[in-house]
């Protein structure tokens, strides 16, 4: 399976680096996983509705241009469906028996994600109803993608 996830703005934390390089290596046996980071759009701190939607906009259309047709789309968005991580293992898995091998997770910048993208998305995610750093939230989906191949593969997978 190829996973790729796209997300807004770059990782600059050495800690979350770090633990993002160690769950991408740990996932190599299991599928080939790519992360691309777009440019985040730079705003003033209080901005309109309409200027906000502007932001949301420009980084939507970066995003939507790293993903290949053929892909999968889940948007991580807290409204999206709140999934487990064995939730998200058998999504995974059922994606894969169905020939869908190009899955492409998004994660939006500190405003979330355009309309344009959210229509992209074929499944709408959540890890639950609190808000995460979107640069955080990397780290979170990383690992919760190898827990997944490691659900699936029946192997232990609470370390």
């Amino acid at each position: 399976m190829n996973i790729l996830v796209v997300t807004v703005g770059k990782l600059k934390e050495k800690y979350l680096k770090m633990g993002i390089d160690e769950y991408v290596k740990r996932l190599g046996p299991y599928a080939k996983i790519e992360i691309i980071e777009v440019a985040d759009e730079k705003a003033p701190e209080n901005l309109s509705d309409q200027e906000m939607q502007m932001v949301k906009k420009a980084e939507g259309d970066r995003i939507l241009a790293k993903i290949p047709q053929d892909a999968h789309v889940v948007a991580m968005a807290i409204e999206g469906e709140l999934v487990s991580s064995e939730d998200l293992a058998k999504n995974l898995d059922e994606l894969a028996t169905y020939g869908k091998s190009k899955v492409a997770f998004v994660i939006g910048g500190s405003l979330g994600l355009s309309e344009e993208v959210m229509k992209r998305a074929n499944k709408k995610i959540s890890f639950g109803r609190i808000t995460y750093p979107h640069q955080l939230m990397k780290l979170v989906l990383v690992e919760q993608i190898y827990r997944a191949f490691r659900i699936n593969r029946g192997e232990p997978y609470h370390k």
